[in-house]
C-alpha cells in the first residue's frame, strides 16, 4: 500500500512537472509573440512622434541620455527603453549616437530597481545595510563602468571601425513577420493615434517581458550562488556569474534584482557582488541585439555592439588591473552614503536631478 501512495506521489510530481513545463514554454512563446508585435508597432508609430520628443527635448545625445534614464525609472526596466530606442532609430526620429546614449541611460535607469527593492525588504522588517547597500552598489557600479564606457563608445562609433560588422536576418524572416503582424498594426493605426499607439506597444513589450520572466525557473528560490559560498566567491567567477545569469534572464533588472532577497538570507555580500553587476551590465545587451535584427535597420547593430563592447572592455580592464581599488572605493562610498538617512535622500535626489538636468541641455 506505501508503495503504491509513492508511487502515485511521484505519478502526480512528474504530472505536475511536465504542466508547469508546458506552461513556461507556452509564456515563453506568448512573450516572443508580443515581443516582435510592440517593436512593429513603435516602429510604425514613432515617426509620428518626432515632433514631440523635440517638444520633450531630446535632441542630442546628452538628452537622450537623460530621457532613456528617467523613463527607465518609469517602467522599472531598461530593455522596454532600450526597444523605444531602436524604434526611433528605425524612424529615423534620433540618430545613431542619441540612440547610443539613450540605451545607455536606459541602463543607469534599470539598476534603480534594485534599490526600490531595498526599500521594500526595509519595510519588511529587514535588514537596512543589507536590503539597501545592494541598490546603492549596483547603481554606483553602473555609473563608474557606464560613465567611462560612454565617451569609450561614441569615439568608436562615430569612427565608423564596426559599421562593416552588420548582421542580418533572412529576407523570408522580414516576409514572415510582415505577413504576421503588418494586418494587426494596420488595424490599429486606422482607430488609434500615434502617441496612444506608440504608449500601447510600449505596454505591450513591458507585458512580452513579464511573460518572459514566468517561462524562467524561479532563481530567488533556487539561487545559483546558494550551495557554492564558498567556491564562487572569486571576483573572475562572480563576473562570469553576472553574465550568464543576465543571459539566461534577458533583464539586468532580475538579474540584479536577485542581489537584494539573496543579501537579505545572507547569501550575497557586499564584499562579493561589484564584479556579479559588471557582468550582469554586459549581456543585458542580448535582448536588445536581437531587437535590432528584428527591425531591418542594419545600423542598430552596430549601435548595441558598440555600446556591448565598450562596457565590456572597460569592466575587463577595470577586474583585470584596478579591481582591489574599485572595490574599496566603492564600498567606502556606499557605507559613506548609507550612513545617515540625509546622505541616502541626498543620493536619491541627485540621481533624479542629474537626468533631468540632461535632459533639459
Amino acid at each position: 500500500m506505501a508503495d503504491r501512495r509513492g508511487l502515485a506521489t511521484r505519478l502526480q510530481f512528474a504530472r505536475g512537472g511536465r504542466l508547469d513545463a508546458v506552461k513556461k514554454i507556452g509564456a515563453g512563446l506568448a512573450g516572443l509573440f508580443l515581443f516582435v508585435l510592440a517593436l512593429q508597432i513603435m516602429k510604425a508609430s514613432a515617426r509620428g512622434l518626432a515632433g514631440l520628443v523635440d517638444g520633450i527635448g531630446v535632441d542630442s545625445p546628452w538628452s537622450a541620455l537623460g530621457f532613456g534614464w528617467l523613463f527607465a525609472y518609469l517602467v522599472l526596466s531598461g530593455s522596454p527603453v532600450a526597444a523605444v530606442a531602436l524604434s526611433f532609430f528605425a524612424s529615423d526620429v534620433i540618430d545613431a549616437l542619441e540612440t547610443f546614449t539613450m540605451i545607455a541611460g536606459s541602463r543607469f535607469g534599470a539598476s534603480f530597481v534594485v534599490l526600490l527593492l531595498g526599500f521594500l525588504y526595509m519595510l519588511r522588517g529587514r535588514s537596512r545595510g543589507r536590503s539597501l547597500e545592494m541598490g546603492v552598489l549596483s547603481l554606483l557600479t553602473t555609473y563608474v563602468v557606464y560613465g567611462i564606457a560612454i565617451p569609450v563608445g561614441a569615439f568608436l562609433l562615430l569612427s565608423g571601425v564596426f559599421d562593416g560588422f552588420r548582421p542580418a536576418l533572412p529576407t523570408s524572416i522580414f516576409d514572415l513577420i510582415e505577413l504576421v503582424y503588418d494586418p494587426v498594426v494596420a488595424a490599429l493605426q486606422r482607430f488609434l493615434p500615434d502617441i496612444v499607439l506608440f504608449a500601447s506597444g510600449v505596454a505591450t513589450i513591458v507585458a512580452a517581458f513579464a511573460l518572459f520572466d514566468k517561462a524562467l525557473p524561479d532563481l530567488a528560490e533556487e539561487s545559483p550562488i546558494k550551495g557554492l559560498e564558498q567556491h564562487v566567491y572569486r571576483p573572475a567567477v562572480m563576473f562570469g556569474l553576472g553574465c550568464v545569469i543576465t543571459l539566461f534572464t534577458l533583464s539586468v533588472s532580475v538579474s540584479l534584482g536577485l542581489l537584494v532577497p539573496l543579501s537579505a538570507k545572507g547569501i550575497a555580500r557586499r564584499e562579493n557582488v561589484i564584479p556579479y553587476i559588471m557582468g550582469a551590465n554586459i549581456t543585458t545587451f542580448v535582448d536588445t541585439l536581437l531587437a535590432t535584427l528584428l527591425l531591418d535597420k542594419p545600423e542598430a547593430f552596430t549601435v548595441v555592439l558598440v555600446e556591448m563592447l565598450a562596457v565590456a572592455a572597460v569592466s575587463l580592464v577595470i577586474l583585470l588591473l584596478f579591481y582591489s581599488r574599485f572595490e574599496r572605493t566603492l564600498l567606502a562610498l556606499s557605507r559613506r552614503i548609507l550612513a545617515t538617512r540625509a546622505s541616502l535622500t541626498t543620493f536619491v535626489l541627485v540621481i533624479f536631478v542629474v537626468p533631468l538636468l540632461l535632459l533639459v541641455l
